[in-house]
Parts: C-alpha cells; structure tokens; sequence
C-alpha cells in the first residue's frame, strides 16, 4: 500500500461523498478531495523512496542551517504546487498563510526544545508550506517534501491550518521519514500513523502546557465543522478511546484486532492507546519521560521500513530502561501501556 500521509482517511472521504443525507455540493467535494489526493499520494511515496536511496548513498549529512527556515505558499485555490511565495508571512492578513507560518515554527520549536532535533530531517531543512490548496479541498498532507492544505469545505470540516495536532501530526510524517522510514502497510503502516498522532497530540499539548491528566488526546478536534458536530462527531480520532462513538474514524483497542490491509489510519489505534497510557500511568508531561522514549525508539536505531508493533514495543520497554535506569516507574509505565493493547 502506498503511503496516503494525510489526516483525513480516504474511506471516510468516500463514506461521506456517498451519504445521501449530504447536499450534492458537499459530496462532490469529497469525491474531488479523493480523486486529487491520489495524485498527491504519488508524490509522497515517490519522496519517500529517494529519502532512503539518497541516505544509503550519502557521504556525510551537512547541516543546512542552525534552525530551519519557515516558507508559505498560497496556491490560491489552485492544485499548483508550491504556489505563489508569501514574503511576510508571520503578518499576513491571510489567516490561513499566517497560522500555518506561526504553527509550523512552533512545531520546529517543540522538536528543537524538546528533543533536540534540528527541523524535519535534524538538518535544518527548510519547513515548507502552501496554503489555500485546491478549492475546498478536505485534507492536509506532508508530500513528501512540504505540508499542504486545503480550506475544507465550510461544513463537515473547517480549515485545515486550524488544527495545531493536524499540523504536528503531518510534519511528525517527515520526521518518520527521515528516521525510522516505516513502510505505509502491515503493521509498519499502524506503527507510521501511530507517531503522527502521538507526537501531534505531544506538540499540542505542550503548546497548551498541559498536563496528561488535563489534556483531551483527541486528533482533529479543531478541523471538525458545524455539520460534523451536529452529528455528534467531535473529533477524527480519540487516543484515549480509540473506538468511541464520537471519533469518524473509531479505530480498534487491542492489537488482536488488527487484519491484513488494514488502513494504517485504523491499525494506528491500539499503539496510540498503548502510548495514552502508559503517558496516563507515569503522570506529568506527554513529551517528558514517556515522549523521550518514543522519540528515541524512533529517530535512535536507524531505518527499519518494516518494524511490527512487537518489536517496537520491545525496543520502547528496552530504551526506557536504558534512559532511566534509576526511574523504574517510567518502564513501568511503557509496559502497561504495551500490555493494555496485548502486547
């Protein structure tokens, strides 16, 4: 399967294109997000290829800059990538240009502070984005190469800029690839989204300076429109209970329930609730003790395209004993959380 990398999975697209109680305007829009989102989809598997080519045959990685450079496109309703240059974009009057420069420094800010790592690729490559992506396009991506966003349509969902864990989640994407470099199938696809949601929920905690117990683990929250919430739907997915009714996508608990070919974006759901908790049963800080853990099982060993849940799950119990000899708790924490979903 190849890698899809946007927030929004394509079968909810479909679900909602065919949902009679919908306006036609509406289901076309979904339709055209679909059918666009296949092309988009090349270009990221495409980018992802030449990222593993490209590091198997390099010298030596030379540090672009200090800190990475913070660019933002407008691709003025257009599929034309990367758009028109936006020259001030911290004071645009563009809303969507002017949330996507402000939160994607955040985000270089949240992996530099927090666990040293220097932009997407820890070389300070530039962090690209083009704003105002198609026309009531309904997703948001990492291509591979730079963040793309549509405005939503106005109804089911609302500007994809608007969602700070939309943002950390798809840039989360760059950073797998430039790291762990997990295939978008079996369980190294589940494993793949599965970092996006727990390094986007991190980053939005973190900016709201939340502790485990005060923040809300849902995953798109903030993109969800007025049609959506009518429908009880708060969120696309909940970390803390993956299969509840108000997620659009429920996902399962336990890693027994995942099948062959599963979507990456439902198989993610037992790992993201092996990540809730052990955060819930350590306390504090999502990007504290339990964040470091994943984030060095991530970026620490090098490639491994088609890592299973198990041994991911045994790499984390072994680095928390690593970093934290002296903190059993934090082990501790890593293995119920590994235990809630079965493994």
């Amino acid at each position: 399967m190849p890698c899809s990398c946007f927030i929004i999975p394509n079968d909810v697209l479909t679900r909602l294109s065919q949902d009679k109680k919908l306006a036609a305007p509406l289901r076309k829009r979904m339709v055209d997000t679909v059918q666009i989102s296949h092309e988009l989809r090349e270009l990221r598997t495409q980018a992802a290829r030449f990222t593993s080519v490209a590091a198997t045959h390099a010298g030596g990685l030379v540090t672009l800059a200090a800190a990475p450079s913070v660019t933002v496109y407008d691709c003025k309703h257009t599929q034309t990538l990367p758009g028109t240059p936006v020259p001030r974009p911290k004071t645009s009057s563009d809303a969507s240009v002017k949330r996507a420069f402000n939160q994607t420094t955040k985000v270089a800010k949240f992996y530099q502070q927090v666990f040293n790592r220097n932009s997407i690729d820890d070389h300070g490559m530039t962090m690209m984005s083009s704003a105002h992506f198609g026309e009531k396009y309904n997703n948001a991506m990492w291509n591979g190469s730079q963040m793309v966003y549509g405005d939503g349509d106005g109804s089911i969902f609302v500007d994809f800029t608007r969602g700070n864990d939309v943002i950390g989640h798809e840039l989360t994407h760059g950073v797998t690839q430039h790291s762990l470099q997990l295939a978008y199938s079996g369980d190294a696809g589940g494993l793949n989204e599965s970092m996006s949601d727990c390094f986007g929920s991190m980053f939005r905690q973190w900016e709201a300076k939340q502790t485990v117990k005060k923040a809300d683990w849902l995953i798109g929250r903030d993109i969800m429109g007025a049609a959506s919430k009518k429908r009880g739907f708060t969120c696309l997915r909940d970390m803390a209970n993956p299969a509840a009714k108000h997620c659009l996508a429920p996902q399962p608990t336990k890693y027994s329930q995942i099948t062959p070919g599963m979507d990456p974006h439902y198989s993610s759901g037992p790992p993201n609730l092996a990540f809730y908790t052990a955060c819930m049963t350590h306390g504090g800080n999502s990007w504290a003790e339990i964040g470091q853990v994943w984030y060095r099982s991530l970026t620490g060993f090098g490639p491994t395209p088609n890592m299973t849940m198990k041994a991911f799950a045994a790499r984390t119990r072994q680095v928390a004993q690593t970093m934290y000899p002296r903190a059993p708790a934090v082990a501790a924490a890593v293995n119920a959380g590994w235990t809630k979903i079965g493994l």
